[in-house]
């Protein structure tokens, strides 16, 4: 409910402004769509394509559209070689009637966005010069070459390939898909004769409004403003002061009262209702404005201020792209976009590498995101000069009172041409600063792709200020929250760090129309999103949640002593944390027989202090006096306006105190059943039949009285190179043990020789009635590299599923452990490669974290059911499939050896230029378990026949 109340409110906020219909406003803009608005509402036009699929002949199309994805042309991907480039244009016709009336007013022709070169003609003629550059919003007035209250012809060429080559580079080579066509909204503006042709507006967090009026009114002679709420519904008069005049712009400047600045965690939106008046104080003309108060500031050496506090940028870089649709979005997919990065805790987005449309600027503002609005430009050749202040000024006097843009990018990654880094102070009434995104520049060093040792920050340029415009890349499964954690430590900790933006948001992944729709990402070029190309929430996701939560709580552990008091920081620019809530509850689960949903049983309001942001404190959760009864105990967060900011989990019971309850043997008075055959033992137990290697004691083959399951050749010991000592059957009581002991390892350290270090053994312990138990103790090292723990075979064709206690619903990495939640999930099996193949998710074949238990669904077989006693255990849960384009591994990850394994230590993920050792402590290899002679232990005990078995059900 509260999420779609803030898709509503953003679709108020960000309605078609300044533009109201002639009925409800005489005096003010009316508009009229010539194509649809957006990607789910065209309007089909008359269309012919030169060359490549559907092409030579006169069609229809919908306007606005990618022209490849309604199935004509070809496709490119920016890299592609330049002789494979499609080079096809469009020809576009519409006819249109426009009423008799707008004979009176001043009628202009807009184009949100063509691909790349667009010639326009209204009525046979030239509606002005052609128009170069794929993402810029241009316009011509059309008054004397219309038709007034008859049919007119609008004919537009679109070619795909620019005329100026710098374009083609800057456009048409990059790193991202290559589209053709009127992919923006086309519409008409009627504006009286005598009008505000815009306004460039600069609210201040003080109150402080200075506007430029740019105006064709000859009869113009006051200017008066009035501050209304986003509705219309006025507030306030602002006493005008006119500062500067000329025959085509008037300055003016007001102060407006108790106003309510602008910020993305209380993002206030303000609507500035401009009157121009004649001589006899009628209005000639009023043009409505959406406007926020905030103030910028790059201090040199210190840091990026917003309204007066030095901003951490939590962002991301995002492209405007659907797969079904290309480059054409809608409003409601900014706002789903938007919500996302919301719902990460991120508060920035960078437009990579264009202006977006600008309905994705309107919900930056309604809903609340710091952006970095830029130019497209491509690594080497820059834009020329000519062309390329041209695409400024547009970008500019488009998008200069969005109050969620804070700086303008010059281009990208060498592409900036220096000649225009002072043509956005031309334009923009409130003189942003300039960067170049991958370079040091002016105040600010915005370096790409570094590794974690670079937050020494102790280079040349330690005084700049320090934010990465793209880091921690995310192809695949790798980046992005993989190594957040460490990066984000040191950088929330660097006085110089203003942040930084992943890279990046979604797959950039299209639907072939000429594959069937088949989603191509063009190799590893395009796979790249923390979500999925419709919006699939990856592993990621979470960790990112998690780390950029802005209430940071630090990691805690419920032990026997545990008195309840947390220690927290407000990691908050401009809020205090009295207005955000939080809610405890202790919760218990079932078995794995048992429902998935978590059993409460107590929750109570948590009294959150009032910190200031930036300030640390801490808060105590009330312990119900059955607390230590309770499996887990869940805090969750939520801000100012109801949104979830995080839900923490801590598991109260240890994995052996939890799984007691659940696994109990059946006394049956009989003892198993046990001889050798040839070179194997065979213990028979209830219906259970098990096969042990008499000379390893691993185990070969499981059999109950139903069917096969097919787990076998286990444990495996990984990396281990002792040889056995002894393999023995001993009886316990009514329990048959199998025990296999290995040699004393004969590298004793010169410093430990009065240490008797033990052996490894493994221990299997099987009940009457077919419970199979597994204890297996392997010597330890202060210093490891590869991992510790054992491994089963189970082909992975005969797995179906998995139920499971534990950390999840997703996999985790060494350097990616945040994110997840500790309780019951249920997955089916699936075969993503994360980004390439698939886009289901979670991915079911991974590590997981936290194990208690975990009931493994087979097909054929009945499965098995593992409860693990051992504290911190991960669970691996077969391979994953190596995805087809990492040609130097970074981003495919190590497993050990065989399909399903329990360990005690695991691999991270690199990113595509990082391999993980290089991105933080948590992507190095080597892991620390403590004391030499302190062996590690595995404790599990394997149920066959959990679908019977009455002990095994809820607490």
């Amino acid at each position: 409910m509260k999420r779609n109340l803030l898709i509503f409110f953003a679709l108020l906020w960000c309605g078609p402004w300044p533009l109201l219909s002639a009925q409800e406003a005489p005096l003010m803009i009316e508009k009229q769509y010539l194509s649809g608005q957006d990607k789910d509402h065209t309007v089909d036009w008359d269309f012919y394509c030169s060359e490549g699929r559907k092409s030579g002949e006169w069609t229809r199309i919908a306007v606005p559209s990618c022209w490849e994805q309604q199935g004509f042309g070809a496709y490119n991907y920016g890299h592609d070689p330049m002789e494979s480039r499609a080079k096809e244009y469009g020809l576009y016709k519409h006819r249109f009637s426009i009423p008799k009336d707008w004979k009176q007013r001043e009628v202009k022709l807009v184009f949100e966005g063509v691909m790349t070169d667009a010639e326009v003609k209204v009525n046979g003629k030239l509606a002005g010069e052609i128009h170069q550059g794929a993402f810029y919003e241009f316009k011509y007035s059309i008054s004397k070459l219309l038709k007034f209250g008859q049919e007119n012809v609008l004919e537009v060429k679109a070619n795909k390939v620019s005329a100026n080559e710098s374009i083609n580079y800057a456009e048409r080579k990059a790193d991202f898909w290559i589209f053709g066509g009127i992919y923006r909204p086309v519409y008409l503006e009627a504006f009286p004769k005598q009008h505000i042709e815009r306004v460039a507006i600069d609210a201040q967090a003080s109150g402080a409004i200075t506007a430029d009026v740019f105006m064709q009114a000859s009869a113009a002679k006051k200017i008066t403003m009035e501050l209304q709420r986003v509705n219309g519904e006025k507030i306030q008069d602002i006493k005008v002061e006119l500062v500067g005049q000329s025959k085509d712009k008037w300055q003016v400047k007001g102060i407006a009262k108790n106003i309510k600045s602008w910020n993305p965690e209380q993002p206030n939106m303000y609507q500035l209702a401009i009157h121009l008046k004649d001589r006899k104080g009628d209005v000639l003309h009023t043009y409505q404005q959406k406007i926020g108060f905030r103030t910028v500031e790059l201090l040199a050496g210190d840091g990026i201020y917003v309204n007066g506090e030095r901003i951490k940028f939590k962002g991301v870089n995002r492209h405007a792209f659907h797969p079904s649709s290309g480059r054409t979005t809608s409003k409601a997919l900014s706002i789903e976009h938007v919500l996302m990065m919301k719902d990460m805790n991120m508060n920035a987005v960078r437009m990579s590498h264009y202006p977006p449309d600008v309905h994705f600027l309107d919900v930056c503002d309604s809903l609340g995101l710091f952006v970095i609005d830029e130019v497209c430009t491509w690594h080497s050749p820059h834009l020329d000069t000519e062309v390329g202040r041209k695409i400024v000024k547009e970008t500019v006097v488009r998008d200069v009172n969005h109050p969620s843009i804070l700086l303008w990018a010059n281009g990208n990654e060498t592409g900036w041409n220096t000649e225009l880094d002072d043509d956005y102070a031309l334009w923009d009434i409130q003189q942003r600063e300039v960067i170049h995104p991958w370079n040091i520049f002016r105040k600010t060093n915005t370096l790409h792709y570094f590794h974690y040792h670079a937050l020494a920050n102790d280079a040349y340029s330690q005084d700049k200020i320090f934010f990465p415009t793209e880091f921690l890349h995310g192809l695949y499964d790798g980046g992005h929250g993989a190594g957040l954690q460490d990066y984000w430590h040191q950088m929330w900790h660097m006085p110089t760090s203003a942040g930084g933006f992943l890279w990046d948001f979604a797959d950039e992944a299209i639907e072939r129309t000429d594959k069937g729709g088949e989603l191509d990402t063009d190799g590893n070029h395009a796979a790249d999103g923390i979500v999925g190309p419709y919006g699939e929430k990856e592993g990621s996701y979470f960790t990112i949640k998690e780390v950029w939560s802005p209430i940071y709580l630090e990691d805690r552990y419920i032990r026997e002593g545990f008195n309840g008091v947390f220690r927290l920081e407000n990691r908050y620019h401009f809020t205090n944390l009295r207005d955000c809530k939080m809610e405890a509850k202790w919760v218990q689960f079932d078995g794995p027989e048992g429902s998935v949903k978590p059993n409460m049983l107590s929750a109570s309001k948590v009294d959150l202090p009032a910190l200031e942001p930036a300030q640390k404190g801490k808060f105590t959760v009330s312990k119900p006096r059955n607390w230590q009864q309770a499996d887990a105990l869940y805090l969750t967060a939520t801000d100012a306006h109801g949104q979830e900011i995080f839900t923490w989990s801590y598991p109260v019971q240890t994995p052996r105190a939890h799984n007691s309850a659940k696994v109990k043997t059946e006394a049956t008075g009989d003892r198993p059943g046990w001889k050798k055959e040839g070179d194997q033992y065979v213990v028979s137990a209830g219906e259970m039949v098990y096969r042990f290697s008499a000379s390893t004691g691993i185990l070969k083959e499981v059999k109950s009285a139903a069917k096969w399951i097919p787990l076998h050749e286990g444990p495996v010991i990984l990396e281990h190179k002792d040889k056995i000592d002894s393999i023995f059957v001993q009886e316990r009581g009514d329990q048959l043990q199998l025990v296999t002991v290995y040699e004393a390892t004969d590298k004793t350290p010169a410093w430990a020789q009065h240490v008797e270090l033990s052996s490894d053994r493994i221990v299997w312990t099987i009940s009457p009635d077919g419970l199979l138990d597994l204890e297996v103790e392997i010597k330890s090292k202060r210093r490891v590299k590869g991992f510790k723990g054992i491994s089963f075979s189970f082909p992975e064709e005969q797995v179906q599923g998995m139920k499971w206690l534990g950390d999840g619903p997703y996999r985790v990495w060494r350097n990616r452990m945040k994110g997840t939640r500790f309780q019951i999930w249920e997955n089916d099996y699936n075969n993503t490669v994360t980004g390439e193949l698939g886009f289901v998710y979670p991915e079911f074949k991974g590590y997981f974290s936290s194990l208690y238990w975990a009931k493994v669904k087979g097909k054929n077989n009945n499965g098995f059911t593992v409860y693990c006693h051992s504290p911190f255990t991960f669970l691996k849960m077969l391979t994953p499939e190596a995805p087809s384009e990492d040609p130097k591994n970074r981003v495919t990850p190590q497993f050990p050896k065989g399909d399903i394994a329990f360990l005690k230590n695991i691999s991270g993920v690199g990113t595509k230029f990082q391999t993980p050792d290089s991105m933080g402590p948590h992507g190095n290899e080597e892991n620390y378990f403590g004391n030499d002679d302190d062996p590690i232990i595995i404790h599990l005990t394997f149920d066959f026949n959990n679908s019977t078995r009455p002990m095994l059900g809820t607490n």
